[in-house]
């Protein structure tokens, strides 16, 4: 049975909050005004309980949202923030530490955990949050591959994390989402944490170095990364057969590693970020998931669009010169991307459905927090 739709919040609401923002904190006039139809939209499709979607995949999916909607202007005592916000303090677990739930639902724990640290973080409830956020930082250390794991720095899990627990294999995009919840706790880029993961980052890089030895990185060696170096090698380009014998980079990775590194203190100088930053040169585009086999090119779109957002603010550069000389205003080109796709009732959806991007819910909760970068700082 559906959940039920809580009523409508009026438009002039949102319009309040995010006008409530100084000036130098808002989105250009065209991103707020996106953000504010999604924000009417997710006000309709949150569930009584605070989250969006269905269990027990709403978990992640509510801290997705909220923290989109915190970043796009709408306050922590806002609705439909606060009640999601309750939603998440609801799966704290006091005695293990993580963000997922106290029952035998929680799933994902480790992605969960470190999706509802980044929402409990852009609350900025310091001091009601700071127990919580340091008890879910400990709880994620804790599954990072590594020594204490039986994983040494000569293995291909070293370093990374995975979905949940001891039998989780790592992989890039569960390392990019634990190292952003680190980053928005305030743990430092110099941290253990992180220079354990740039290790498992480079594992995921097509680029032969002494970061990474694979036969699969040779064969390539364009600067892209796929989705885990682990157990020899997985991607996510094609299905099948392909998730072991296809190693070819696709944005989402490659964006991904890309910010994983900068976060982890790795300078734009390195071979690493150099060879990457030339293949996203050469693949700059906002219609699709650049890389992706054309059959699949709009799989993971709005997760690549966040990314792609979140990464360009990582550089720090306000354009971006691809490789034919052509200069680019991202956050123009994000913002009208955006704008090209978003639907009529304010949400956006994939009609590719691959990794979830069926659920409006969640793919809004993207495209918003694609949409909190596009403001010059």
């Amino acid at each position: 049975m559906p959940f039920p739709l809580r009523a409508a919040v009026p438009a002039a609401l949102f319009a309040a909050a995010v006008a409530a923002f100084p000036a130098s904190a808002q989105p250009p006039a065209d991103a707020a005004a996106l953000a504010r139809k999604a924000a009417a939209f997710l006000a309709k499709s949150q569930n009584e309980d605070g989250s969006w979607g269905p269990a027990p995949n709403n978990r992640g999916v509510t801290g997705i949202v909220v923290t989109g909607l915190l970043r796009t202007g709408t306050g922590p005592d806002t609705e439909p923030a606060a009640k999601g916000l309750r939603f998440i303090e609801s799966l704290v677990n006091q005695k293990e530490g993580h963000i997922a739930g106290n029952d035998a639902k929680a799933s994902l724990i480790n992605y969960v955990t470190s999706i509802n640290v980044m929402a409990l973080s852009a609350a900025g409830r310091a001091e009601k949050y700071r127990p919580v956020i340091g008890d879910a930082v400990k709880y994620l250390r804790a599954y990072q591959w590594d020594d204490a794991r039986g994983k040494d720095a000569n293995s291909d899990f070293y370093g990374g994390a995975g979905y949940a627990g001891d039998g989780s294999r790592p992989d890039l995009s569960n390392t990019a989402f634990f190292l952003e919840a680190l980053k928005a706790a305030g743990v430092p880029s110099d941290d253990p944490a992180f220079r354990k993961a740039a290790v498992f980052v480079s594992r995921c890089q097509n680029l032969k170095s002494e970061h990474n030895g694979a036969a699969w990185a040779a064969k390539n060696n364009d600067g892209s990364f796929i989705y885990t170096g682990a157990n020899g090698g997985e991607n996510r380009r094609t299905d099948g057969d392909g998730t072991k014998t296809d190693m070819g980079g696709y944005g989402s990775m490659t964006y991904a590693g890309v910010k994983s590194l900068i976060y982890a203190g790795v300078g734009k100088d390195d071979p690493r970020l150099k060879a990457a930053l030339d293949w996203i040169k050469k693949n700059y585009t906002l219609d699709r998931n650049p890389g992706m086999p054309e059959a699949n090119s709009q799989r993971g779109l709005y997760y690549y669009y966040h990314t792609f957002a979140k990464t360009m603010d990582a550089l720090g550069v306000d354009t971006f010169e691809d490789a034919a000389g052509v200069k680019h205003d991202w956050r123009a080109d994000l913002t009208a991307a955006l704008a090209s796709r978003q639907r009529p009732d304010g949400s956006w959806v994939n009609p590719t459905d691959r990794w979830m991007e069926g659920d409006p819910n969640l793919v809004t909760g993207y495209a918003l927090m694609a949409l909190s970068y596009c403001r010059k700082k």
